[in-house]
């Protein structure tokens, strides 16, 4: 199943997650976004703020 960007909603090419996507463990849940999210939100990712307050 292919991979699925948790903020944006993008599909990933293949099933396997690409490296320029990044991964987050949120609440315990592990998220994933593309590489445009995670360039557009990179500081709130680093902040280690949750994805809700983007």
């Amino acid at each position: 199943m292919p991979v699925t960007c948790d903020f944006c909603g993008a599909s990933a090419p293949s099933d396997d997650l690409p490296l320029t996507w990044t991964t987050a463990v949120e609440n315990g849940r592990s998220r994933s976004f593309c590489d445009r999210c995670s360039r557009e939100h990179l500081r709130a990712i680093e902040g280690k703020l949750d994805s809700e307050w983007w």
